[in-house]
């Protein structure tokens, strides 16, 4: 089951003693929507490293911490004595260096996140030191357009992207397309539609799989990523089909989702990217 936002090929080792100590402190908390929240943690006595925007950082909470009123019991209780810890892509921008924003959704039985939904603003939490991943656009030409296709909190690394450089490249396109089941699950809506009116270069389009359940009719598009693709969706807004000679295409959340969209890039002749053999499609599974 997927617990907010943490990339399912990084192993964390166990928490050592040292790292127990909580080293920073909640600083903000917006609640989206039921189980999905926006949180923002500061350093406490330490500054912040660099980062590329796309990486993740590691958060972590003592096992005794409370959970949150709407969660679900535990399967097994952690272990005691050592640090529960989750690893998060970082939403805000790398030149902001007072803090570092997360985008979380609950997962109600999780070991995790319920402690986590449990924090207020001024409650303590341990933050690591490092950041790291490879989920960056330090291998995409600075001319390649971008498509940043996202599921759920999948679209916190595209907010770093975006909110640290990507729409001050001349010249390059960049497009965002997010799915989510309801409307008021797309977070950051509001400011990426704002982004679409100050800048032409960049397309914003957000989906939905349950449209009857809205409570206001719901008039924006509807279906999953995959099939925005398919239908050409992206197209009609850019006038033209992205391409593997201008384009690179990132994709992060739900691992069907990416192996979905990867089968139908493949086919159209983009390459999965690594760096051995370099391609246009990059990918980013959480879970």
């Amino acid at each position: 089951m997927m617990e907010g936002t943490a990339p399912i090929q990084q192993q964390r080792p166990a928490a050592t003693a040292a790292a127990t100590s909580m080293n920073a402190r909640v600083t903000a908390k917006r609640e989206v929507a039921p189980g999905l929240m926006i949180l923002r943690i500061e350093p406490e006595g330490w500054e912040l490293p660099d980062f590329e925007p796309g990486q993740f950082a590691v958060l972590g909470l003592s096992p005794d911490a409370p959970r949150c009123a709407f969660s679900e019991p535990e399967s097994a209780p952690p272990p005691a004595g050592k640090l529960v810890r989750r690893a998060y892509s970082i939403a805000s921008s790398s030149v902001a260096k007072e803090f570092l924003e997360f985008y979380v959704a609950l997962v109600r039985s999780g070991a995790f996140t319920p402690r986590l939904f449990a924090l207020e603003v001024g409650d303590p939490v341990w933050l690591s030191p490092k950041v790291t991943g490879m989920f960056t656009l330090a291998e995409v030409p600075e001319d390649s357009n971008l498509v940043l296709i996202a599921t759920g909190t999948g679209l916190a690394p595209y907010m770093s992207m975006i909110r640290t450089r990507t729409l001050r490249d001349e010249g390059r396109r960049v497009s965002v397309i997010h799915g989510a089941k309801h409307s008021w699950d797309l977070g950051y809506r509001s400011e990426l539609l704002a982004l679409c009116r100050a800048h032409p270069g960049f397309r914003y389009l957000p989906t939905i799989t349950e449209p009857l359940e809205e409570p206001t009719p719901w008039t924006g598009l509807v279906g999953y990523v995959q099939d925005l693709w398919l239908r050409g969706a992206l197209v009609d807004a850019l006038g033209s089909r992205p391409a593997p000679a201008n384009t690179h295409v990132f994709l992060c959340g739900n691992p069907a989702m990416i192996a979905d969209m990867t089968a139908i890039l493949t086919g159209e002749g983009f390459r999965e990217h690594s760096r051995r053999t370099p391609g246009e499609i990059h990918t980013e599974k959480y879970w």
